[in-house]
């Protein structure tokens, strides 16, 4: 896997992953960007989000599992000194479907926590104190 990050101006960067896709980083003014972009950290969280919910999503389709919809929300926390390290992450998945059934979807959320997700697996390797939640929502009642 590769990646190339490359410096347009101030605080603003692109990135390209080696499948050829774009995205544009940047941080605050106050920091001398534009607020064009995401910054940095929060393209970890996606990325994290990312994983996670494809994992999910993965594996309630393999279960035959009627999902109509499915996010990640995340939360973050990080520490007061520099580096500004990340110290807790909880993921919350929210569901839609019809009749899905919650063992399956704690199953699911399961798995990808402790054996599929490799960015948060990878960010608890490093001391991060990383959650997990879901939540149901029957399909019509959202």
């Amino acid at each position: 896997m590769q990646a190339t990050v490359k410096w347009v101006d101030g605080a603003m960067f692109v990135g390209e992953s080696g499948s050829g896709h774009s995205v544009v980083m940047d941080g605050p003014e106050s920091a001398g960007g534009r607020n064009m972009g995401v910054r940095p950290m929060e393209m970890l969280l996606l990325g994290m989000g990312g994983c996670s919910t494809f994992d999910v999503m993965s594996i309630l389709q393999k279960s035959r599992q009627q999902v109509s919809d499915c996010r990640v929300e995340i939360e973050a926390e990080r520490a007061d000194a520099v580096p500004a390290v990340f110290t807790k992450i909880h993921l919350n998945f929210i569901v839609t479907g019809t009749k899905l059934k919650e063992n399956q979807v704690k199953r699911a959320v399961e798995l990808s926590a402790e054996k599929y997700c490799s960015a948060s697996i990878m960010m608890e390797a490093a001391g991060v104190e990383v959650t997990h939640g879901y939540q149901i929502e029957e399909l019509g009642e959202a």
